[in-house]
């Protein structure tokens, strides 16, 4: 997931077990922020996604590209 969807969009996920959700935008939108907000923090990234190490140390990314969710979720 690379960007926010609008608020009010719906989307249904098919999940491998064969259930299906279906989410809103702003409930998609939270569980990307809280995943890239983990993302960064174990990676030692600030807030906006840059490393404030030394030179060091090189990141090979500061995205994320899967989002942990489940039937149910936020809804």
């Amino acid at each position: 997931m690379n960007r926010h969807y609008p608020a009010s969009v719906r989307i249904r996920i098919t999940f491998t077990d064969g259930s299906t959700g279906e989410f809103s935008g702003l409930t998609l939108n939270n569980a990307y922020d809280a995943a890239l907000a983990d993302f960064r923090a174990k990676n030692d990234l600030d807030a906006r996604g840059y490393s404030r190490t030394t030179a060091g140390r090189a990141n090979s990314g500061n995205k994320i590209d899967f989002v942990p969710v489940h039937p149910g979720m936020g809804e």
